[in-house]
């Protein structure tokens, strides 16, 4: 399971407009391909034992019931504690949301605690489930189709690889959202190219309306930080 529905404000990323200079050095080692840096970025996402995500989105409408932002912390093996931007009745709402072990507790407006809701109400699936590494985000990076390397560019003090990649809909579909999932998503990908750590990824397809495209964007931070998440209160 996953997200549906989603965007909101995103960590400041303006320093991926530094590229890095190629050749610096020189080296002998062949360049990792594109299929092979994906695969490895899989392998440490699946490894991860939590990440802290930012969630974005444009090109949303300005009515219906969507999830139109995030931010939190997933944990293995399927817990989410933190806030979600809800489009609901003309109005961004921010649901503190916590899932464990597939039940998913909201705190909703004008209430002093959490209740049990159907997350599908609200436009997403069960966010515990994002590092499920069978349905989770790690898929967007197994299944992406026709990947080119792009630039390497330098995050604060890290250096990240650029992939971009055609993404199949109906998977996008599962993990996000899509009102045509017979088109295929156009996906950029951002990797640490030291550690092999998902950074960001950028996709953008038909996401609100078959016919136009909108641009979602996760950033993934603070892999394997200690993080308890558990069930709160109801009532």
């Amino acid at each position: 399971m996953s997200l549906r529905r989603t965007g909101g404000s995103l960590l400041a990323m303006a320093v991926f407009a530094v590229p890095v200079l190629a050749g610096c050095g020189g080296s002998d080692e062949p360049e990792e391909s594109a299929a092979d840096l994906l695969a490895r970025a899989k392998t440490v996402l699946d490894d991860a034992s939590s990440a802290h995500f930012v969630l974005d989105s444009e090109g949303a409408p300005e009515s219906g019931t969507l999830l139109v932002g995030g931010e939190g912390d997933i944990a293995r093996p399927a817990s989410f504690a933190g806030t979600l931007k809800v489009l609901a009745l003309g109005a961004t709402l921010d649901l503190e949301v916590v899932s464990v072990d597939g039940t998913v507790y909201a705190q909703l407006p004008f209430t002093s605690g959490f209740s049990v809701v159907d997350p599908a109400q609200f436009g997403f699936g069960d966010p515990g489930a994002l590092l499920d590494e069978q349905t989770g985000i790690s898929q967007l990076l197994a299944e992406a189709d026709s990947a080119e390397l792009g630039e390497e560019r330098r995050v604060g003090g890290e250096v990240v690889r650029e992939v971009t990649a055609e993404l199949p809909g109906a998977l996008v579909e599962q993990i996000l959202t899509s009102e045509d999932p017979s088109r295929p998503v156009r996906a950029r990908f951002s990797i640490a190219t030291e550690t092999g750590e998902l950074r960001r990824a950028e996709l953008t397809g038909p996401f609100f309306a078959a016919e136009d495209d909108a641009t979602y964007t996760l950033e993934l931070s603070d892999f394997g930080a200690d993080v308890e998440i558990t069930a709160p209160p109801t009532g």
